[in-house]
């Protein structure tokens, strides 16, 4: 049993909270509050998810919620900052906020230092530290918050957040901060290399780290039966084909369906899609159009245990992002450690971090971001070869358990909350356990 860790509580200030997509912050709240750290969840946004996942229920953090958009709530901003512009820190606060409004005169840049002005006149005195789940509005209301309070503060970087927000306010954060964690190398490459020298000399290494999420291996054990043996030869039992993400330009689902309408007429399959977004709709039209719609069955957003069972229904998972219009590119996602936990042969783009999870043709199979052609190609050759599956999918497997276990990385985030280390803190996780062939 851990010990009981007395800390002062940490704010974590999020942009929505509870999210079906953001399963891994949850995850990683959860993990926290195991260890002992005191948090209290600060949301910028209300749920509009229907349901929630298992883990969400599990979190004993309290909620407070920021007005969502100033004019719905005037009276409690207009109190908020007729307390704190009497604070030590406003003027530095204000001027700030000033600075950053000239560069960047959007509504939501107004927005942040509104909610910044009432977090900081709810907080509490007990309250001593503040971390922001994304670099972009997350971070921007903390560190706002940070100046009006006083109070240190740190960040978790991970996809859309470092890729669109603009580097002279990467570089300014990254000087203030305490600290900031980020899930991929890639990502730790190119914020490491925007951290200014603290102290005279060169602290990128104390200012950014690299912590993947890791994925809970008890809550993803492997399937008890074997992949079956489907070879797109029965229309009866088509291949299953399985994609989860929302429906947004950098997941590149339109690449997915004119690959699949490409497909030769022979092979059977079907495509079972999870996950919200707002290209929905088109996207079913690009399938009706493409005379693909009844082979494709879209589920939208579903809880954490009806995705597991999708994984272990399904042969293959593909996932086919790329770099969106606006520079917005995945990180390292979840659902492809997830899937790969699951014993499944996964495809997926070479794309941001997505190489440093996927080997081509070792532990998965990669294609060029784009290239419809290629996807096309990669989706024929692994429906056709259960075989092939197989080993792709043990190949990933072993790999994920072997360097992605969340307990093991876990504990290197504790450290930079101060939480003691365990005996965990040296595992690299559970022996590798392998899908039945």
């Amino acid at each position: 049993m851990m010990p009981n860790i007395t800390t002062k509580p940490v704010a974590f200030i999020l942009k929505g909270y509870p999210r079906l997509s953001e399963t891994f912050i949850a995850q990683e709240i959860e993990a926290l509050e195991r260890r002992g750290l005191d948090i209290r969840i600060i949301s910028l946004r209300h749920p509009t998810d229907q349901a929630v996942h298992p883990v969400h229920r599990r979190i004993k953090a309290p909620v407070s919620y920021l007005p969502e958009y100033l004019y719905q709530e005037p009276l409690r901003v207009w109190r908020a900052w007729k307390l704190v512009r009497c604070w030590p820190g406003y003027r530095a606060a204000r001027r700030l906020w000033l600075e950053d409004l000239l560069r960047d005169r959007s509504p939501n840049r107004i927005r942040r230092f509104g909610q910044a002005l009432v977090l900081a006149a709810e907080l509490g005195g007990e309250v001593r530290h503040l971390h922001a789940h994304f670099l972009h509005t997350p971070a921007s209301v903390t560190r706002y918050t940070a100046h009006l309070t006083a109070r240190s503060w740190s960040c978790s970087a991970h996809a859309k957040d470092i890729w669109t927000t603009p580097a002279w306010e990467k570089r300014e954060k990254l000087a203030e901060l305490d600290w900031l964690v980020t899930c991929s190398q890639a990502a730790h490459d190119h914020l490491a290399a925007l951290a200014p020298q603290k102290n005279g000399h060169d602290d990128t290494q104390a200012t950014v780290e690299l912590i993947y999420h890791g994925i809970d291996l008890a809550q993803f054990a492997p399937p008890a039966i074997a992949g079956a043996a489907r070879d797109g030869g029965n229309e009866a039992d088509p291949v299953r084909i399985l994609s989860v993400g929302r429906a947004v330009s950098k997941k590149g689902y339109d690449d997915l369906i004119a690959a699949l309408a490409d497909l030769p007429p022979s092979l059977h399959w079907r495509l079972v899609h999870i996950g919200g977004g707002n290209l929905l709709d088109k996207l079913q039209e690009q399938a009706q159009q493409a005379g693909i719609a009844d082979r494709i069955t879209w589920r939208g957003a579903l809880p954490q245990e009806a995705v597991l069972a999708a994984y272990r229904d399904a042969d293959i998972f593909v996932l086919a992002s790329r770099i969106a219009g606006n520079g917005d590119r995945d990180g390292l996602p979840n659902v492809l450690m997830e899937a790969q936990s699951q014993g499944l042969a996964c495809i997926a783009t070479a794309v941001s971090a997505i190489p440093e999870l996927i080997s081509h043709g070792e532990t998965g199979i990669l294609v060029e971001g784009r290239d419809r052609a290629e996807l096309s190609q990669a989706l024929a050759g692994l429906i056709a070869a259960p075989a092939r599956r197989r080993q792709l999918g043990q190949a990933g497997q072993a790999r994920v358990r072997d360097k992605f276990s969340h307990d093991f990385w876990i504990e290197r985030l504790a450290r930079k909350f101060a939480l003691p280390e365990t005996d965990a803190d040296a595992a690299t996780g559970p022996d590798c356990v392998l899908r039945n062939a």
